[in-house]
């Protein structure tokens, strides 16, 4: 694919795809800006062209937020550290930087992030535009650790947001869905490096979902993978410990990182595809090969782990008190239908928050995500999920599979409307639109 540096552009010669591959998209053109003035001058270049924007990073979502037919904005040239505050516990980090790189820089200056999710593959900002999350009791979302940020607007206006300036956008645009604008730099609450313990344990689906309630409130980031066609879950509790590190042995490390994750995986997950009646016998077997083991390192070497099979997910938010409800009936609906599921279905956490548009937004929050391996029919697991996850005020991670559309969203979120107002206010003409978006947002 032919691509630009600076401000100068260059015609798209192939399609853009995502990381799972299920959304494609032929931009008119395309450009590499190096600096918060080139970005300026290429939206209003755009804008004079009559060519609609979109910024994307990795490709890490499922949905086509990111997808355009005008002019593509690549981030790779706005990256790196702008500066650390440590007296304000903060860093400030261009837009383009990838999660793993700003994570092993924060490493080497004795700092971390509080909380993150479980693959840092995604640039930052892209992370933070589709409501990134780990599992956390009292720290939310990547999102809900941003303490300022900067944005580049329609008209190539640069504004700086945080709660004391521009607090109204500063509510909506940590988690923007690419709607108000392009976003240059990010400022993160940042806290001197710790160690995190992290017990993986296997549980039976009825002693998890039972204890559920008192897994959560004694761990400070509690998580569990459950399998269907099975009773069985594995568990992992990641609690703050004194060290040192005692990183993973290699034979555990294998059976996590190997059969869990990735390459035996990928073999069992064809095999699957292939012979749909071998996949409850496989889960089986899957779930009693993980025992327990505890290990002890700096938080993104315990919350991340690599993912190289390539999946699709549905993921919602529930309200935690209906977690165990919705988790319940969810298995039912697996074990009375022909479906053949061979993904272990994700269960976190997160406390409310106060960002507009967040999935957390002013109720506690428990996720629940199913995943089908890549090439293998989903719709049918999914859209019978997504009806049980919206029968319990399910709202849909921005970034992964769903049907709903900005009826559904003015229900769900209180400040829907708030959100809208913002965008009719910043980006009266759509520049940063898509069909995406005008489903989830409206017109």
């Amino acid at each position: 694919m032919s691509t630009a540096t600076g401000t100068g552009s260059a015609k798209s010669r192939a399609a853009w795809r995502n990381w799972a591959g299920n959304v494609t998209a032929r931009p008119a053109r395309e450009v590499t800006p190096a600096s918060v003035d080139e970005l300026s001058a290429a939206l209003r270049q755009a804008k004079d062209d009559g060519l609609r924007v979109k910024p994307v990073g990795t490709g890490h979502s499922f949905t086509a937020t990111a997808a355009t037919d005008g002019l593509l904005i690549r981030p790779e040239l706005l990256t790196g550290i702008r500066g650390i505050d440590r007296e304000a516990g903060t860093v400030t980090v261009e837009a383009g930087t990838p999660l793993k790189r700003l994570n092993a820089a924060l490493a080497r200056e004795g700092l971390s992030l509080t909380n993150m999710g479980d693959i840092m593959e995604q640039t930052v900002s892209g992370a933070i535009s589709t409501g990134t999350h780990g599992t956390g009791r009292d720290s939310a979302s990547i999102s809900a650790q941003i303490t300022a940020l900067e944005l580049v607007t329609a008209d190539g206006t640069v504004l700086t947001c945080s709660e004391k300036e521009n607090p109204e956008v500063f509510a909506a645009a940590r988690l923007g869905i690419g709607a108000l604008g392009v976003i240059s730099a990010i400022t993160f609450a940042v806290e001197p490096v710790f160690f995190l313990t992290a017990r993986e344990e296997p549980m039976t689906f009825d002693r998890v979902t039972s204890e559920f309630d008192a897994l959560h409130a004694e761990n400070e980031h509690f998580e569990f993978y459950w399998f269907p066609h099975t009773g069985s879950c594995n568990t992992k509790r990641n609690n703050r410990s004194a060290g040192p590190a005692a990183p993973p042995g290699r034979v555990s490390a294998f059976v996590e990182d190997e059969i869990l994750s990735n390459g035996l995986f990928q073999v069992v997950n064809s095999i699957g595809r292939a012979v749909p009646a071998t996949v409850p016998g496989i889960a089986k077997i899957s779930s009693k090969a993980l025992s327990a083991r505890t290990y002890t390192d700096i938080p993104y070497k315990v919350f991340t782990s690599p993912r190289r099979v390539r999946f699709m997910e549905m993921e919602y938010a529930v309200p935690r008190a209906a977690l165990v409800e919705t988790l319940r009936e969810l298995k039912t609906m697996v074990e009375r239908s022909n479906l053949r599921i061979s993904f272990p279905v994700e269960v976190r956490t997160a406390p409310a928050d106060d960002i507009t548009l967040s999935t957390a937004s002013g109720r506690e929050s428990a996720y629940i995500a199913v995943h089908m391996y890549r090439g293998t029919p989903y719709q049918a697991y999914f859209t019978a999920a997504e009806r049980i996850f919206t029968a319990h005020e399910g709202r849909p991670h921005w970034g992964k599979i769903h049907t709903r559309d900005a009826g559904y969203f003015a229900q769900a979120y209180p400040r829907f409307a708030e959100f809208t107002a913002l965008r009719d206010r910043l980006d009266p003409d759509r520049l940063f639109g898509n069909d995406y978006l005008r489903r989830v947002l409206g017109d």
